[in-house]
């Protein structure tokens, strides 16, 4: 009997056969199973595809769980930590789910399709949470990951890439809103979401359509610079917006292994996204202690000096202490920064406070150490008007 060898093994996305190519560096990562581009051509390009003109990424490993039933509502309510009552049907939501003592299992998106039903979307795979979670609650939970293909359309021209395409109305969509078009004899669903903090959309469809999809897009947008786009160019921009990645910025707390590697969504500035008003949650009653004594950690965005990325950097105090590390760092083109995001102990972290990166780098098998001043840094990096911007630019 033949045995499987590894590529019998890898999943391959719907996309597939049009990124296999159009990759042309055979530069491939693992995503949950799946076999995806680390690049297709040029990471500096596909940046720049998605900051100029439309980059297009396969986003069709991202794990979807669909939840329905009676309780639905009150179900997710009880697994998440923000207030999905107030998430409308049609609208889209970021969140995060803890564990009992507060640590954060993964962060997503929740979007409420219709009248009681959800699409959690994560990183993670978590259906052995979910469905604990769901003791007590009528709800129906299926991973939908290999039943809903995805593609992230993302950048300046990306609207009007999609207009031509056909989806005529679809400036007039509002930031986490969603909405669905008639596409080769199925249906279309349309998110004005992503993950690069500036205009785009990311388009769901039944597998057998996708291929249609990816010709139809790439043919309606190469007047527009239309590029595909892979995770590390992907990884650029999620860093100069300012956004956060599971194993990059944060261990999720079911996988964790050391005691006190994991963080809470308040160690991970995302206290915002705890609503202590909605009544009982996972982990409310350890977030409130937390609120109450004080965390262990402030999660910030630095501005590094000079232009050499602080990847894997301590930091360091004027005394020379080690008060934090860098999660991931970048030189942002766009916002011409030098970006670290960094998890520091308390109380270091406030505006007026002297810190340094320590920054190895080689050069032709030759180290350097540098100690680089940091700024921390307040509000969005990168965040252009026409992200939010309603009806949408149409360049």
């Amino acid at each position: 009997m033949k045995k499987p060898h590894d590529e019998d093994m890898l999943k391959y996305t719907p996309f597939h056969s049009r990124v296999k190519a159009m990759c042309q560096t055979n530069d491939w990562t693992l995503w949950a199973g799946y076999t995806t581009p680390n690049s297709y051509e040029n990471i500096e390009l596909e940046y720049f595809a998605a900051r100029n003109s439309t980059g297009v990424f396969d986003l069709t490993p991202m794990t979807k769980y669909r939840i329905s039933g009676p309780d639905s509502e009150a179900y997710m309510n009880r697994l998440v930590t923000r207030d999905v009552r107030k998430l409308k049907p049609g609208r889209v939501g970021y969140t995060v789910w803890c564990n009992d003592a507060g640590m954060v299992h993964d962060d997503g998106t929740i979007f409420h399709l219709s009248e009681g039903v959800y699409r959690l979307c994560a990183q993670e795979r978590c259906m052995d949470w979910l469905q604990c979670s769901a003791m007590g609650f009528d709800v129906e939970i299926i991973d939908e990951t290999e039943a809903v293909a995805g593609l992230a359309v993302q950048g300046p021209t990306s609207c009007a890439t999609l207009r031509k395409m056909g989806l005529e109305g679809l400036q007039n969509l509002k930031p986490f809103g969603i909405t669905t078009f008639p596409f080769n004899d199925g249906e279309l669903t349309v998110s004005r979401t992503g993950y690069t903090g500036d205009l785009g959309y990311e388009l769901w469809i039944a597998p057998q359509h996708a291929e249609a999809l990816w010709d139809a897009l790439f043919e309606a947008g190469k007047d527009y610079m239309i590029r595909p786009m892979g995770s590390e160019a992907l990884g650029l921009v999620r860093i100069e917006a300012g956004f956060i990645m599971a194993w990059e910025d944060f261990v999720p707390a079911e996988q964790m292994v050391r005691h006190g590697r994991a963080r809470s969504p308040f160690e991970l500035g995302l206290g915002w996204l705890v609503d202590f008003k909605k009544g009982h949650f996972t982990g409310r009653k350890a977030l409130l202690q937390e609120q109450q004594n004080g965390s262990r950690y402030r999660f910030v965005k630095l501005d590094v000096d000079g232009n050499k990325p602080a990847e894997h950097s301590f930091i360091l105090n004027k005394a020379g202490d080690v008060v934090g590390h860098v999660t991931s760092a970048a030189w942002c083109p766009t916002a011409k920064s030098n970006i670290a995001l960094a998890s520091l102990e308390m109380p270091w972290g406030a505006d007026d406070d002297e810190l340094f990166a320590e920054i190895y780098y080689t050069r032709e098998l030759h180290w350097t150490r540098l100690l680089s001043p940091c700024k921390v840094l307040n509000g969005p990096i990168y965040e252009p008007e026409r992200r939010r911007m309603t009806p949408a630019p149409n360049y």
